[in-house]
């Protein structure tokens, strides 16, 4: 209940993100190969953002 109004941080918002783009790849990756290949592009550029924001 006290978390409710709590606002995300970057890395949070990131990895929100980038685990849609990866359940987004998942299911493309059955049916549209090309379409899932550009989820998992831009879900690897997150990454990296999320990398370099823990260092």
């Amino acid at each position: 209940m006290f978390g409710l109004f709590k606002k995300k941080s970057d890395i949070e918002k990131l990895q929100d993100q980038y685990k849609k783009l990866m359940a987004d790849f998942h299911s493309l990756s059955k049916t549209d190969r090309s379409a899932a290949d550009a989820a998992f592009a831009k879900a690897e550029e997150i990454g990296k953002k999320m990398d370099l924001l823990n260092k």
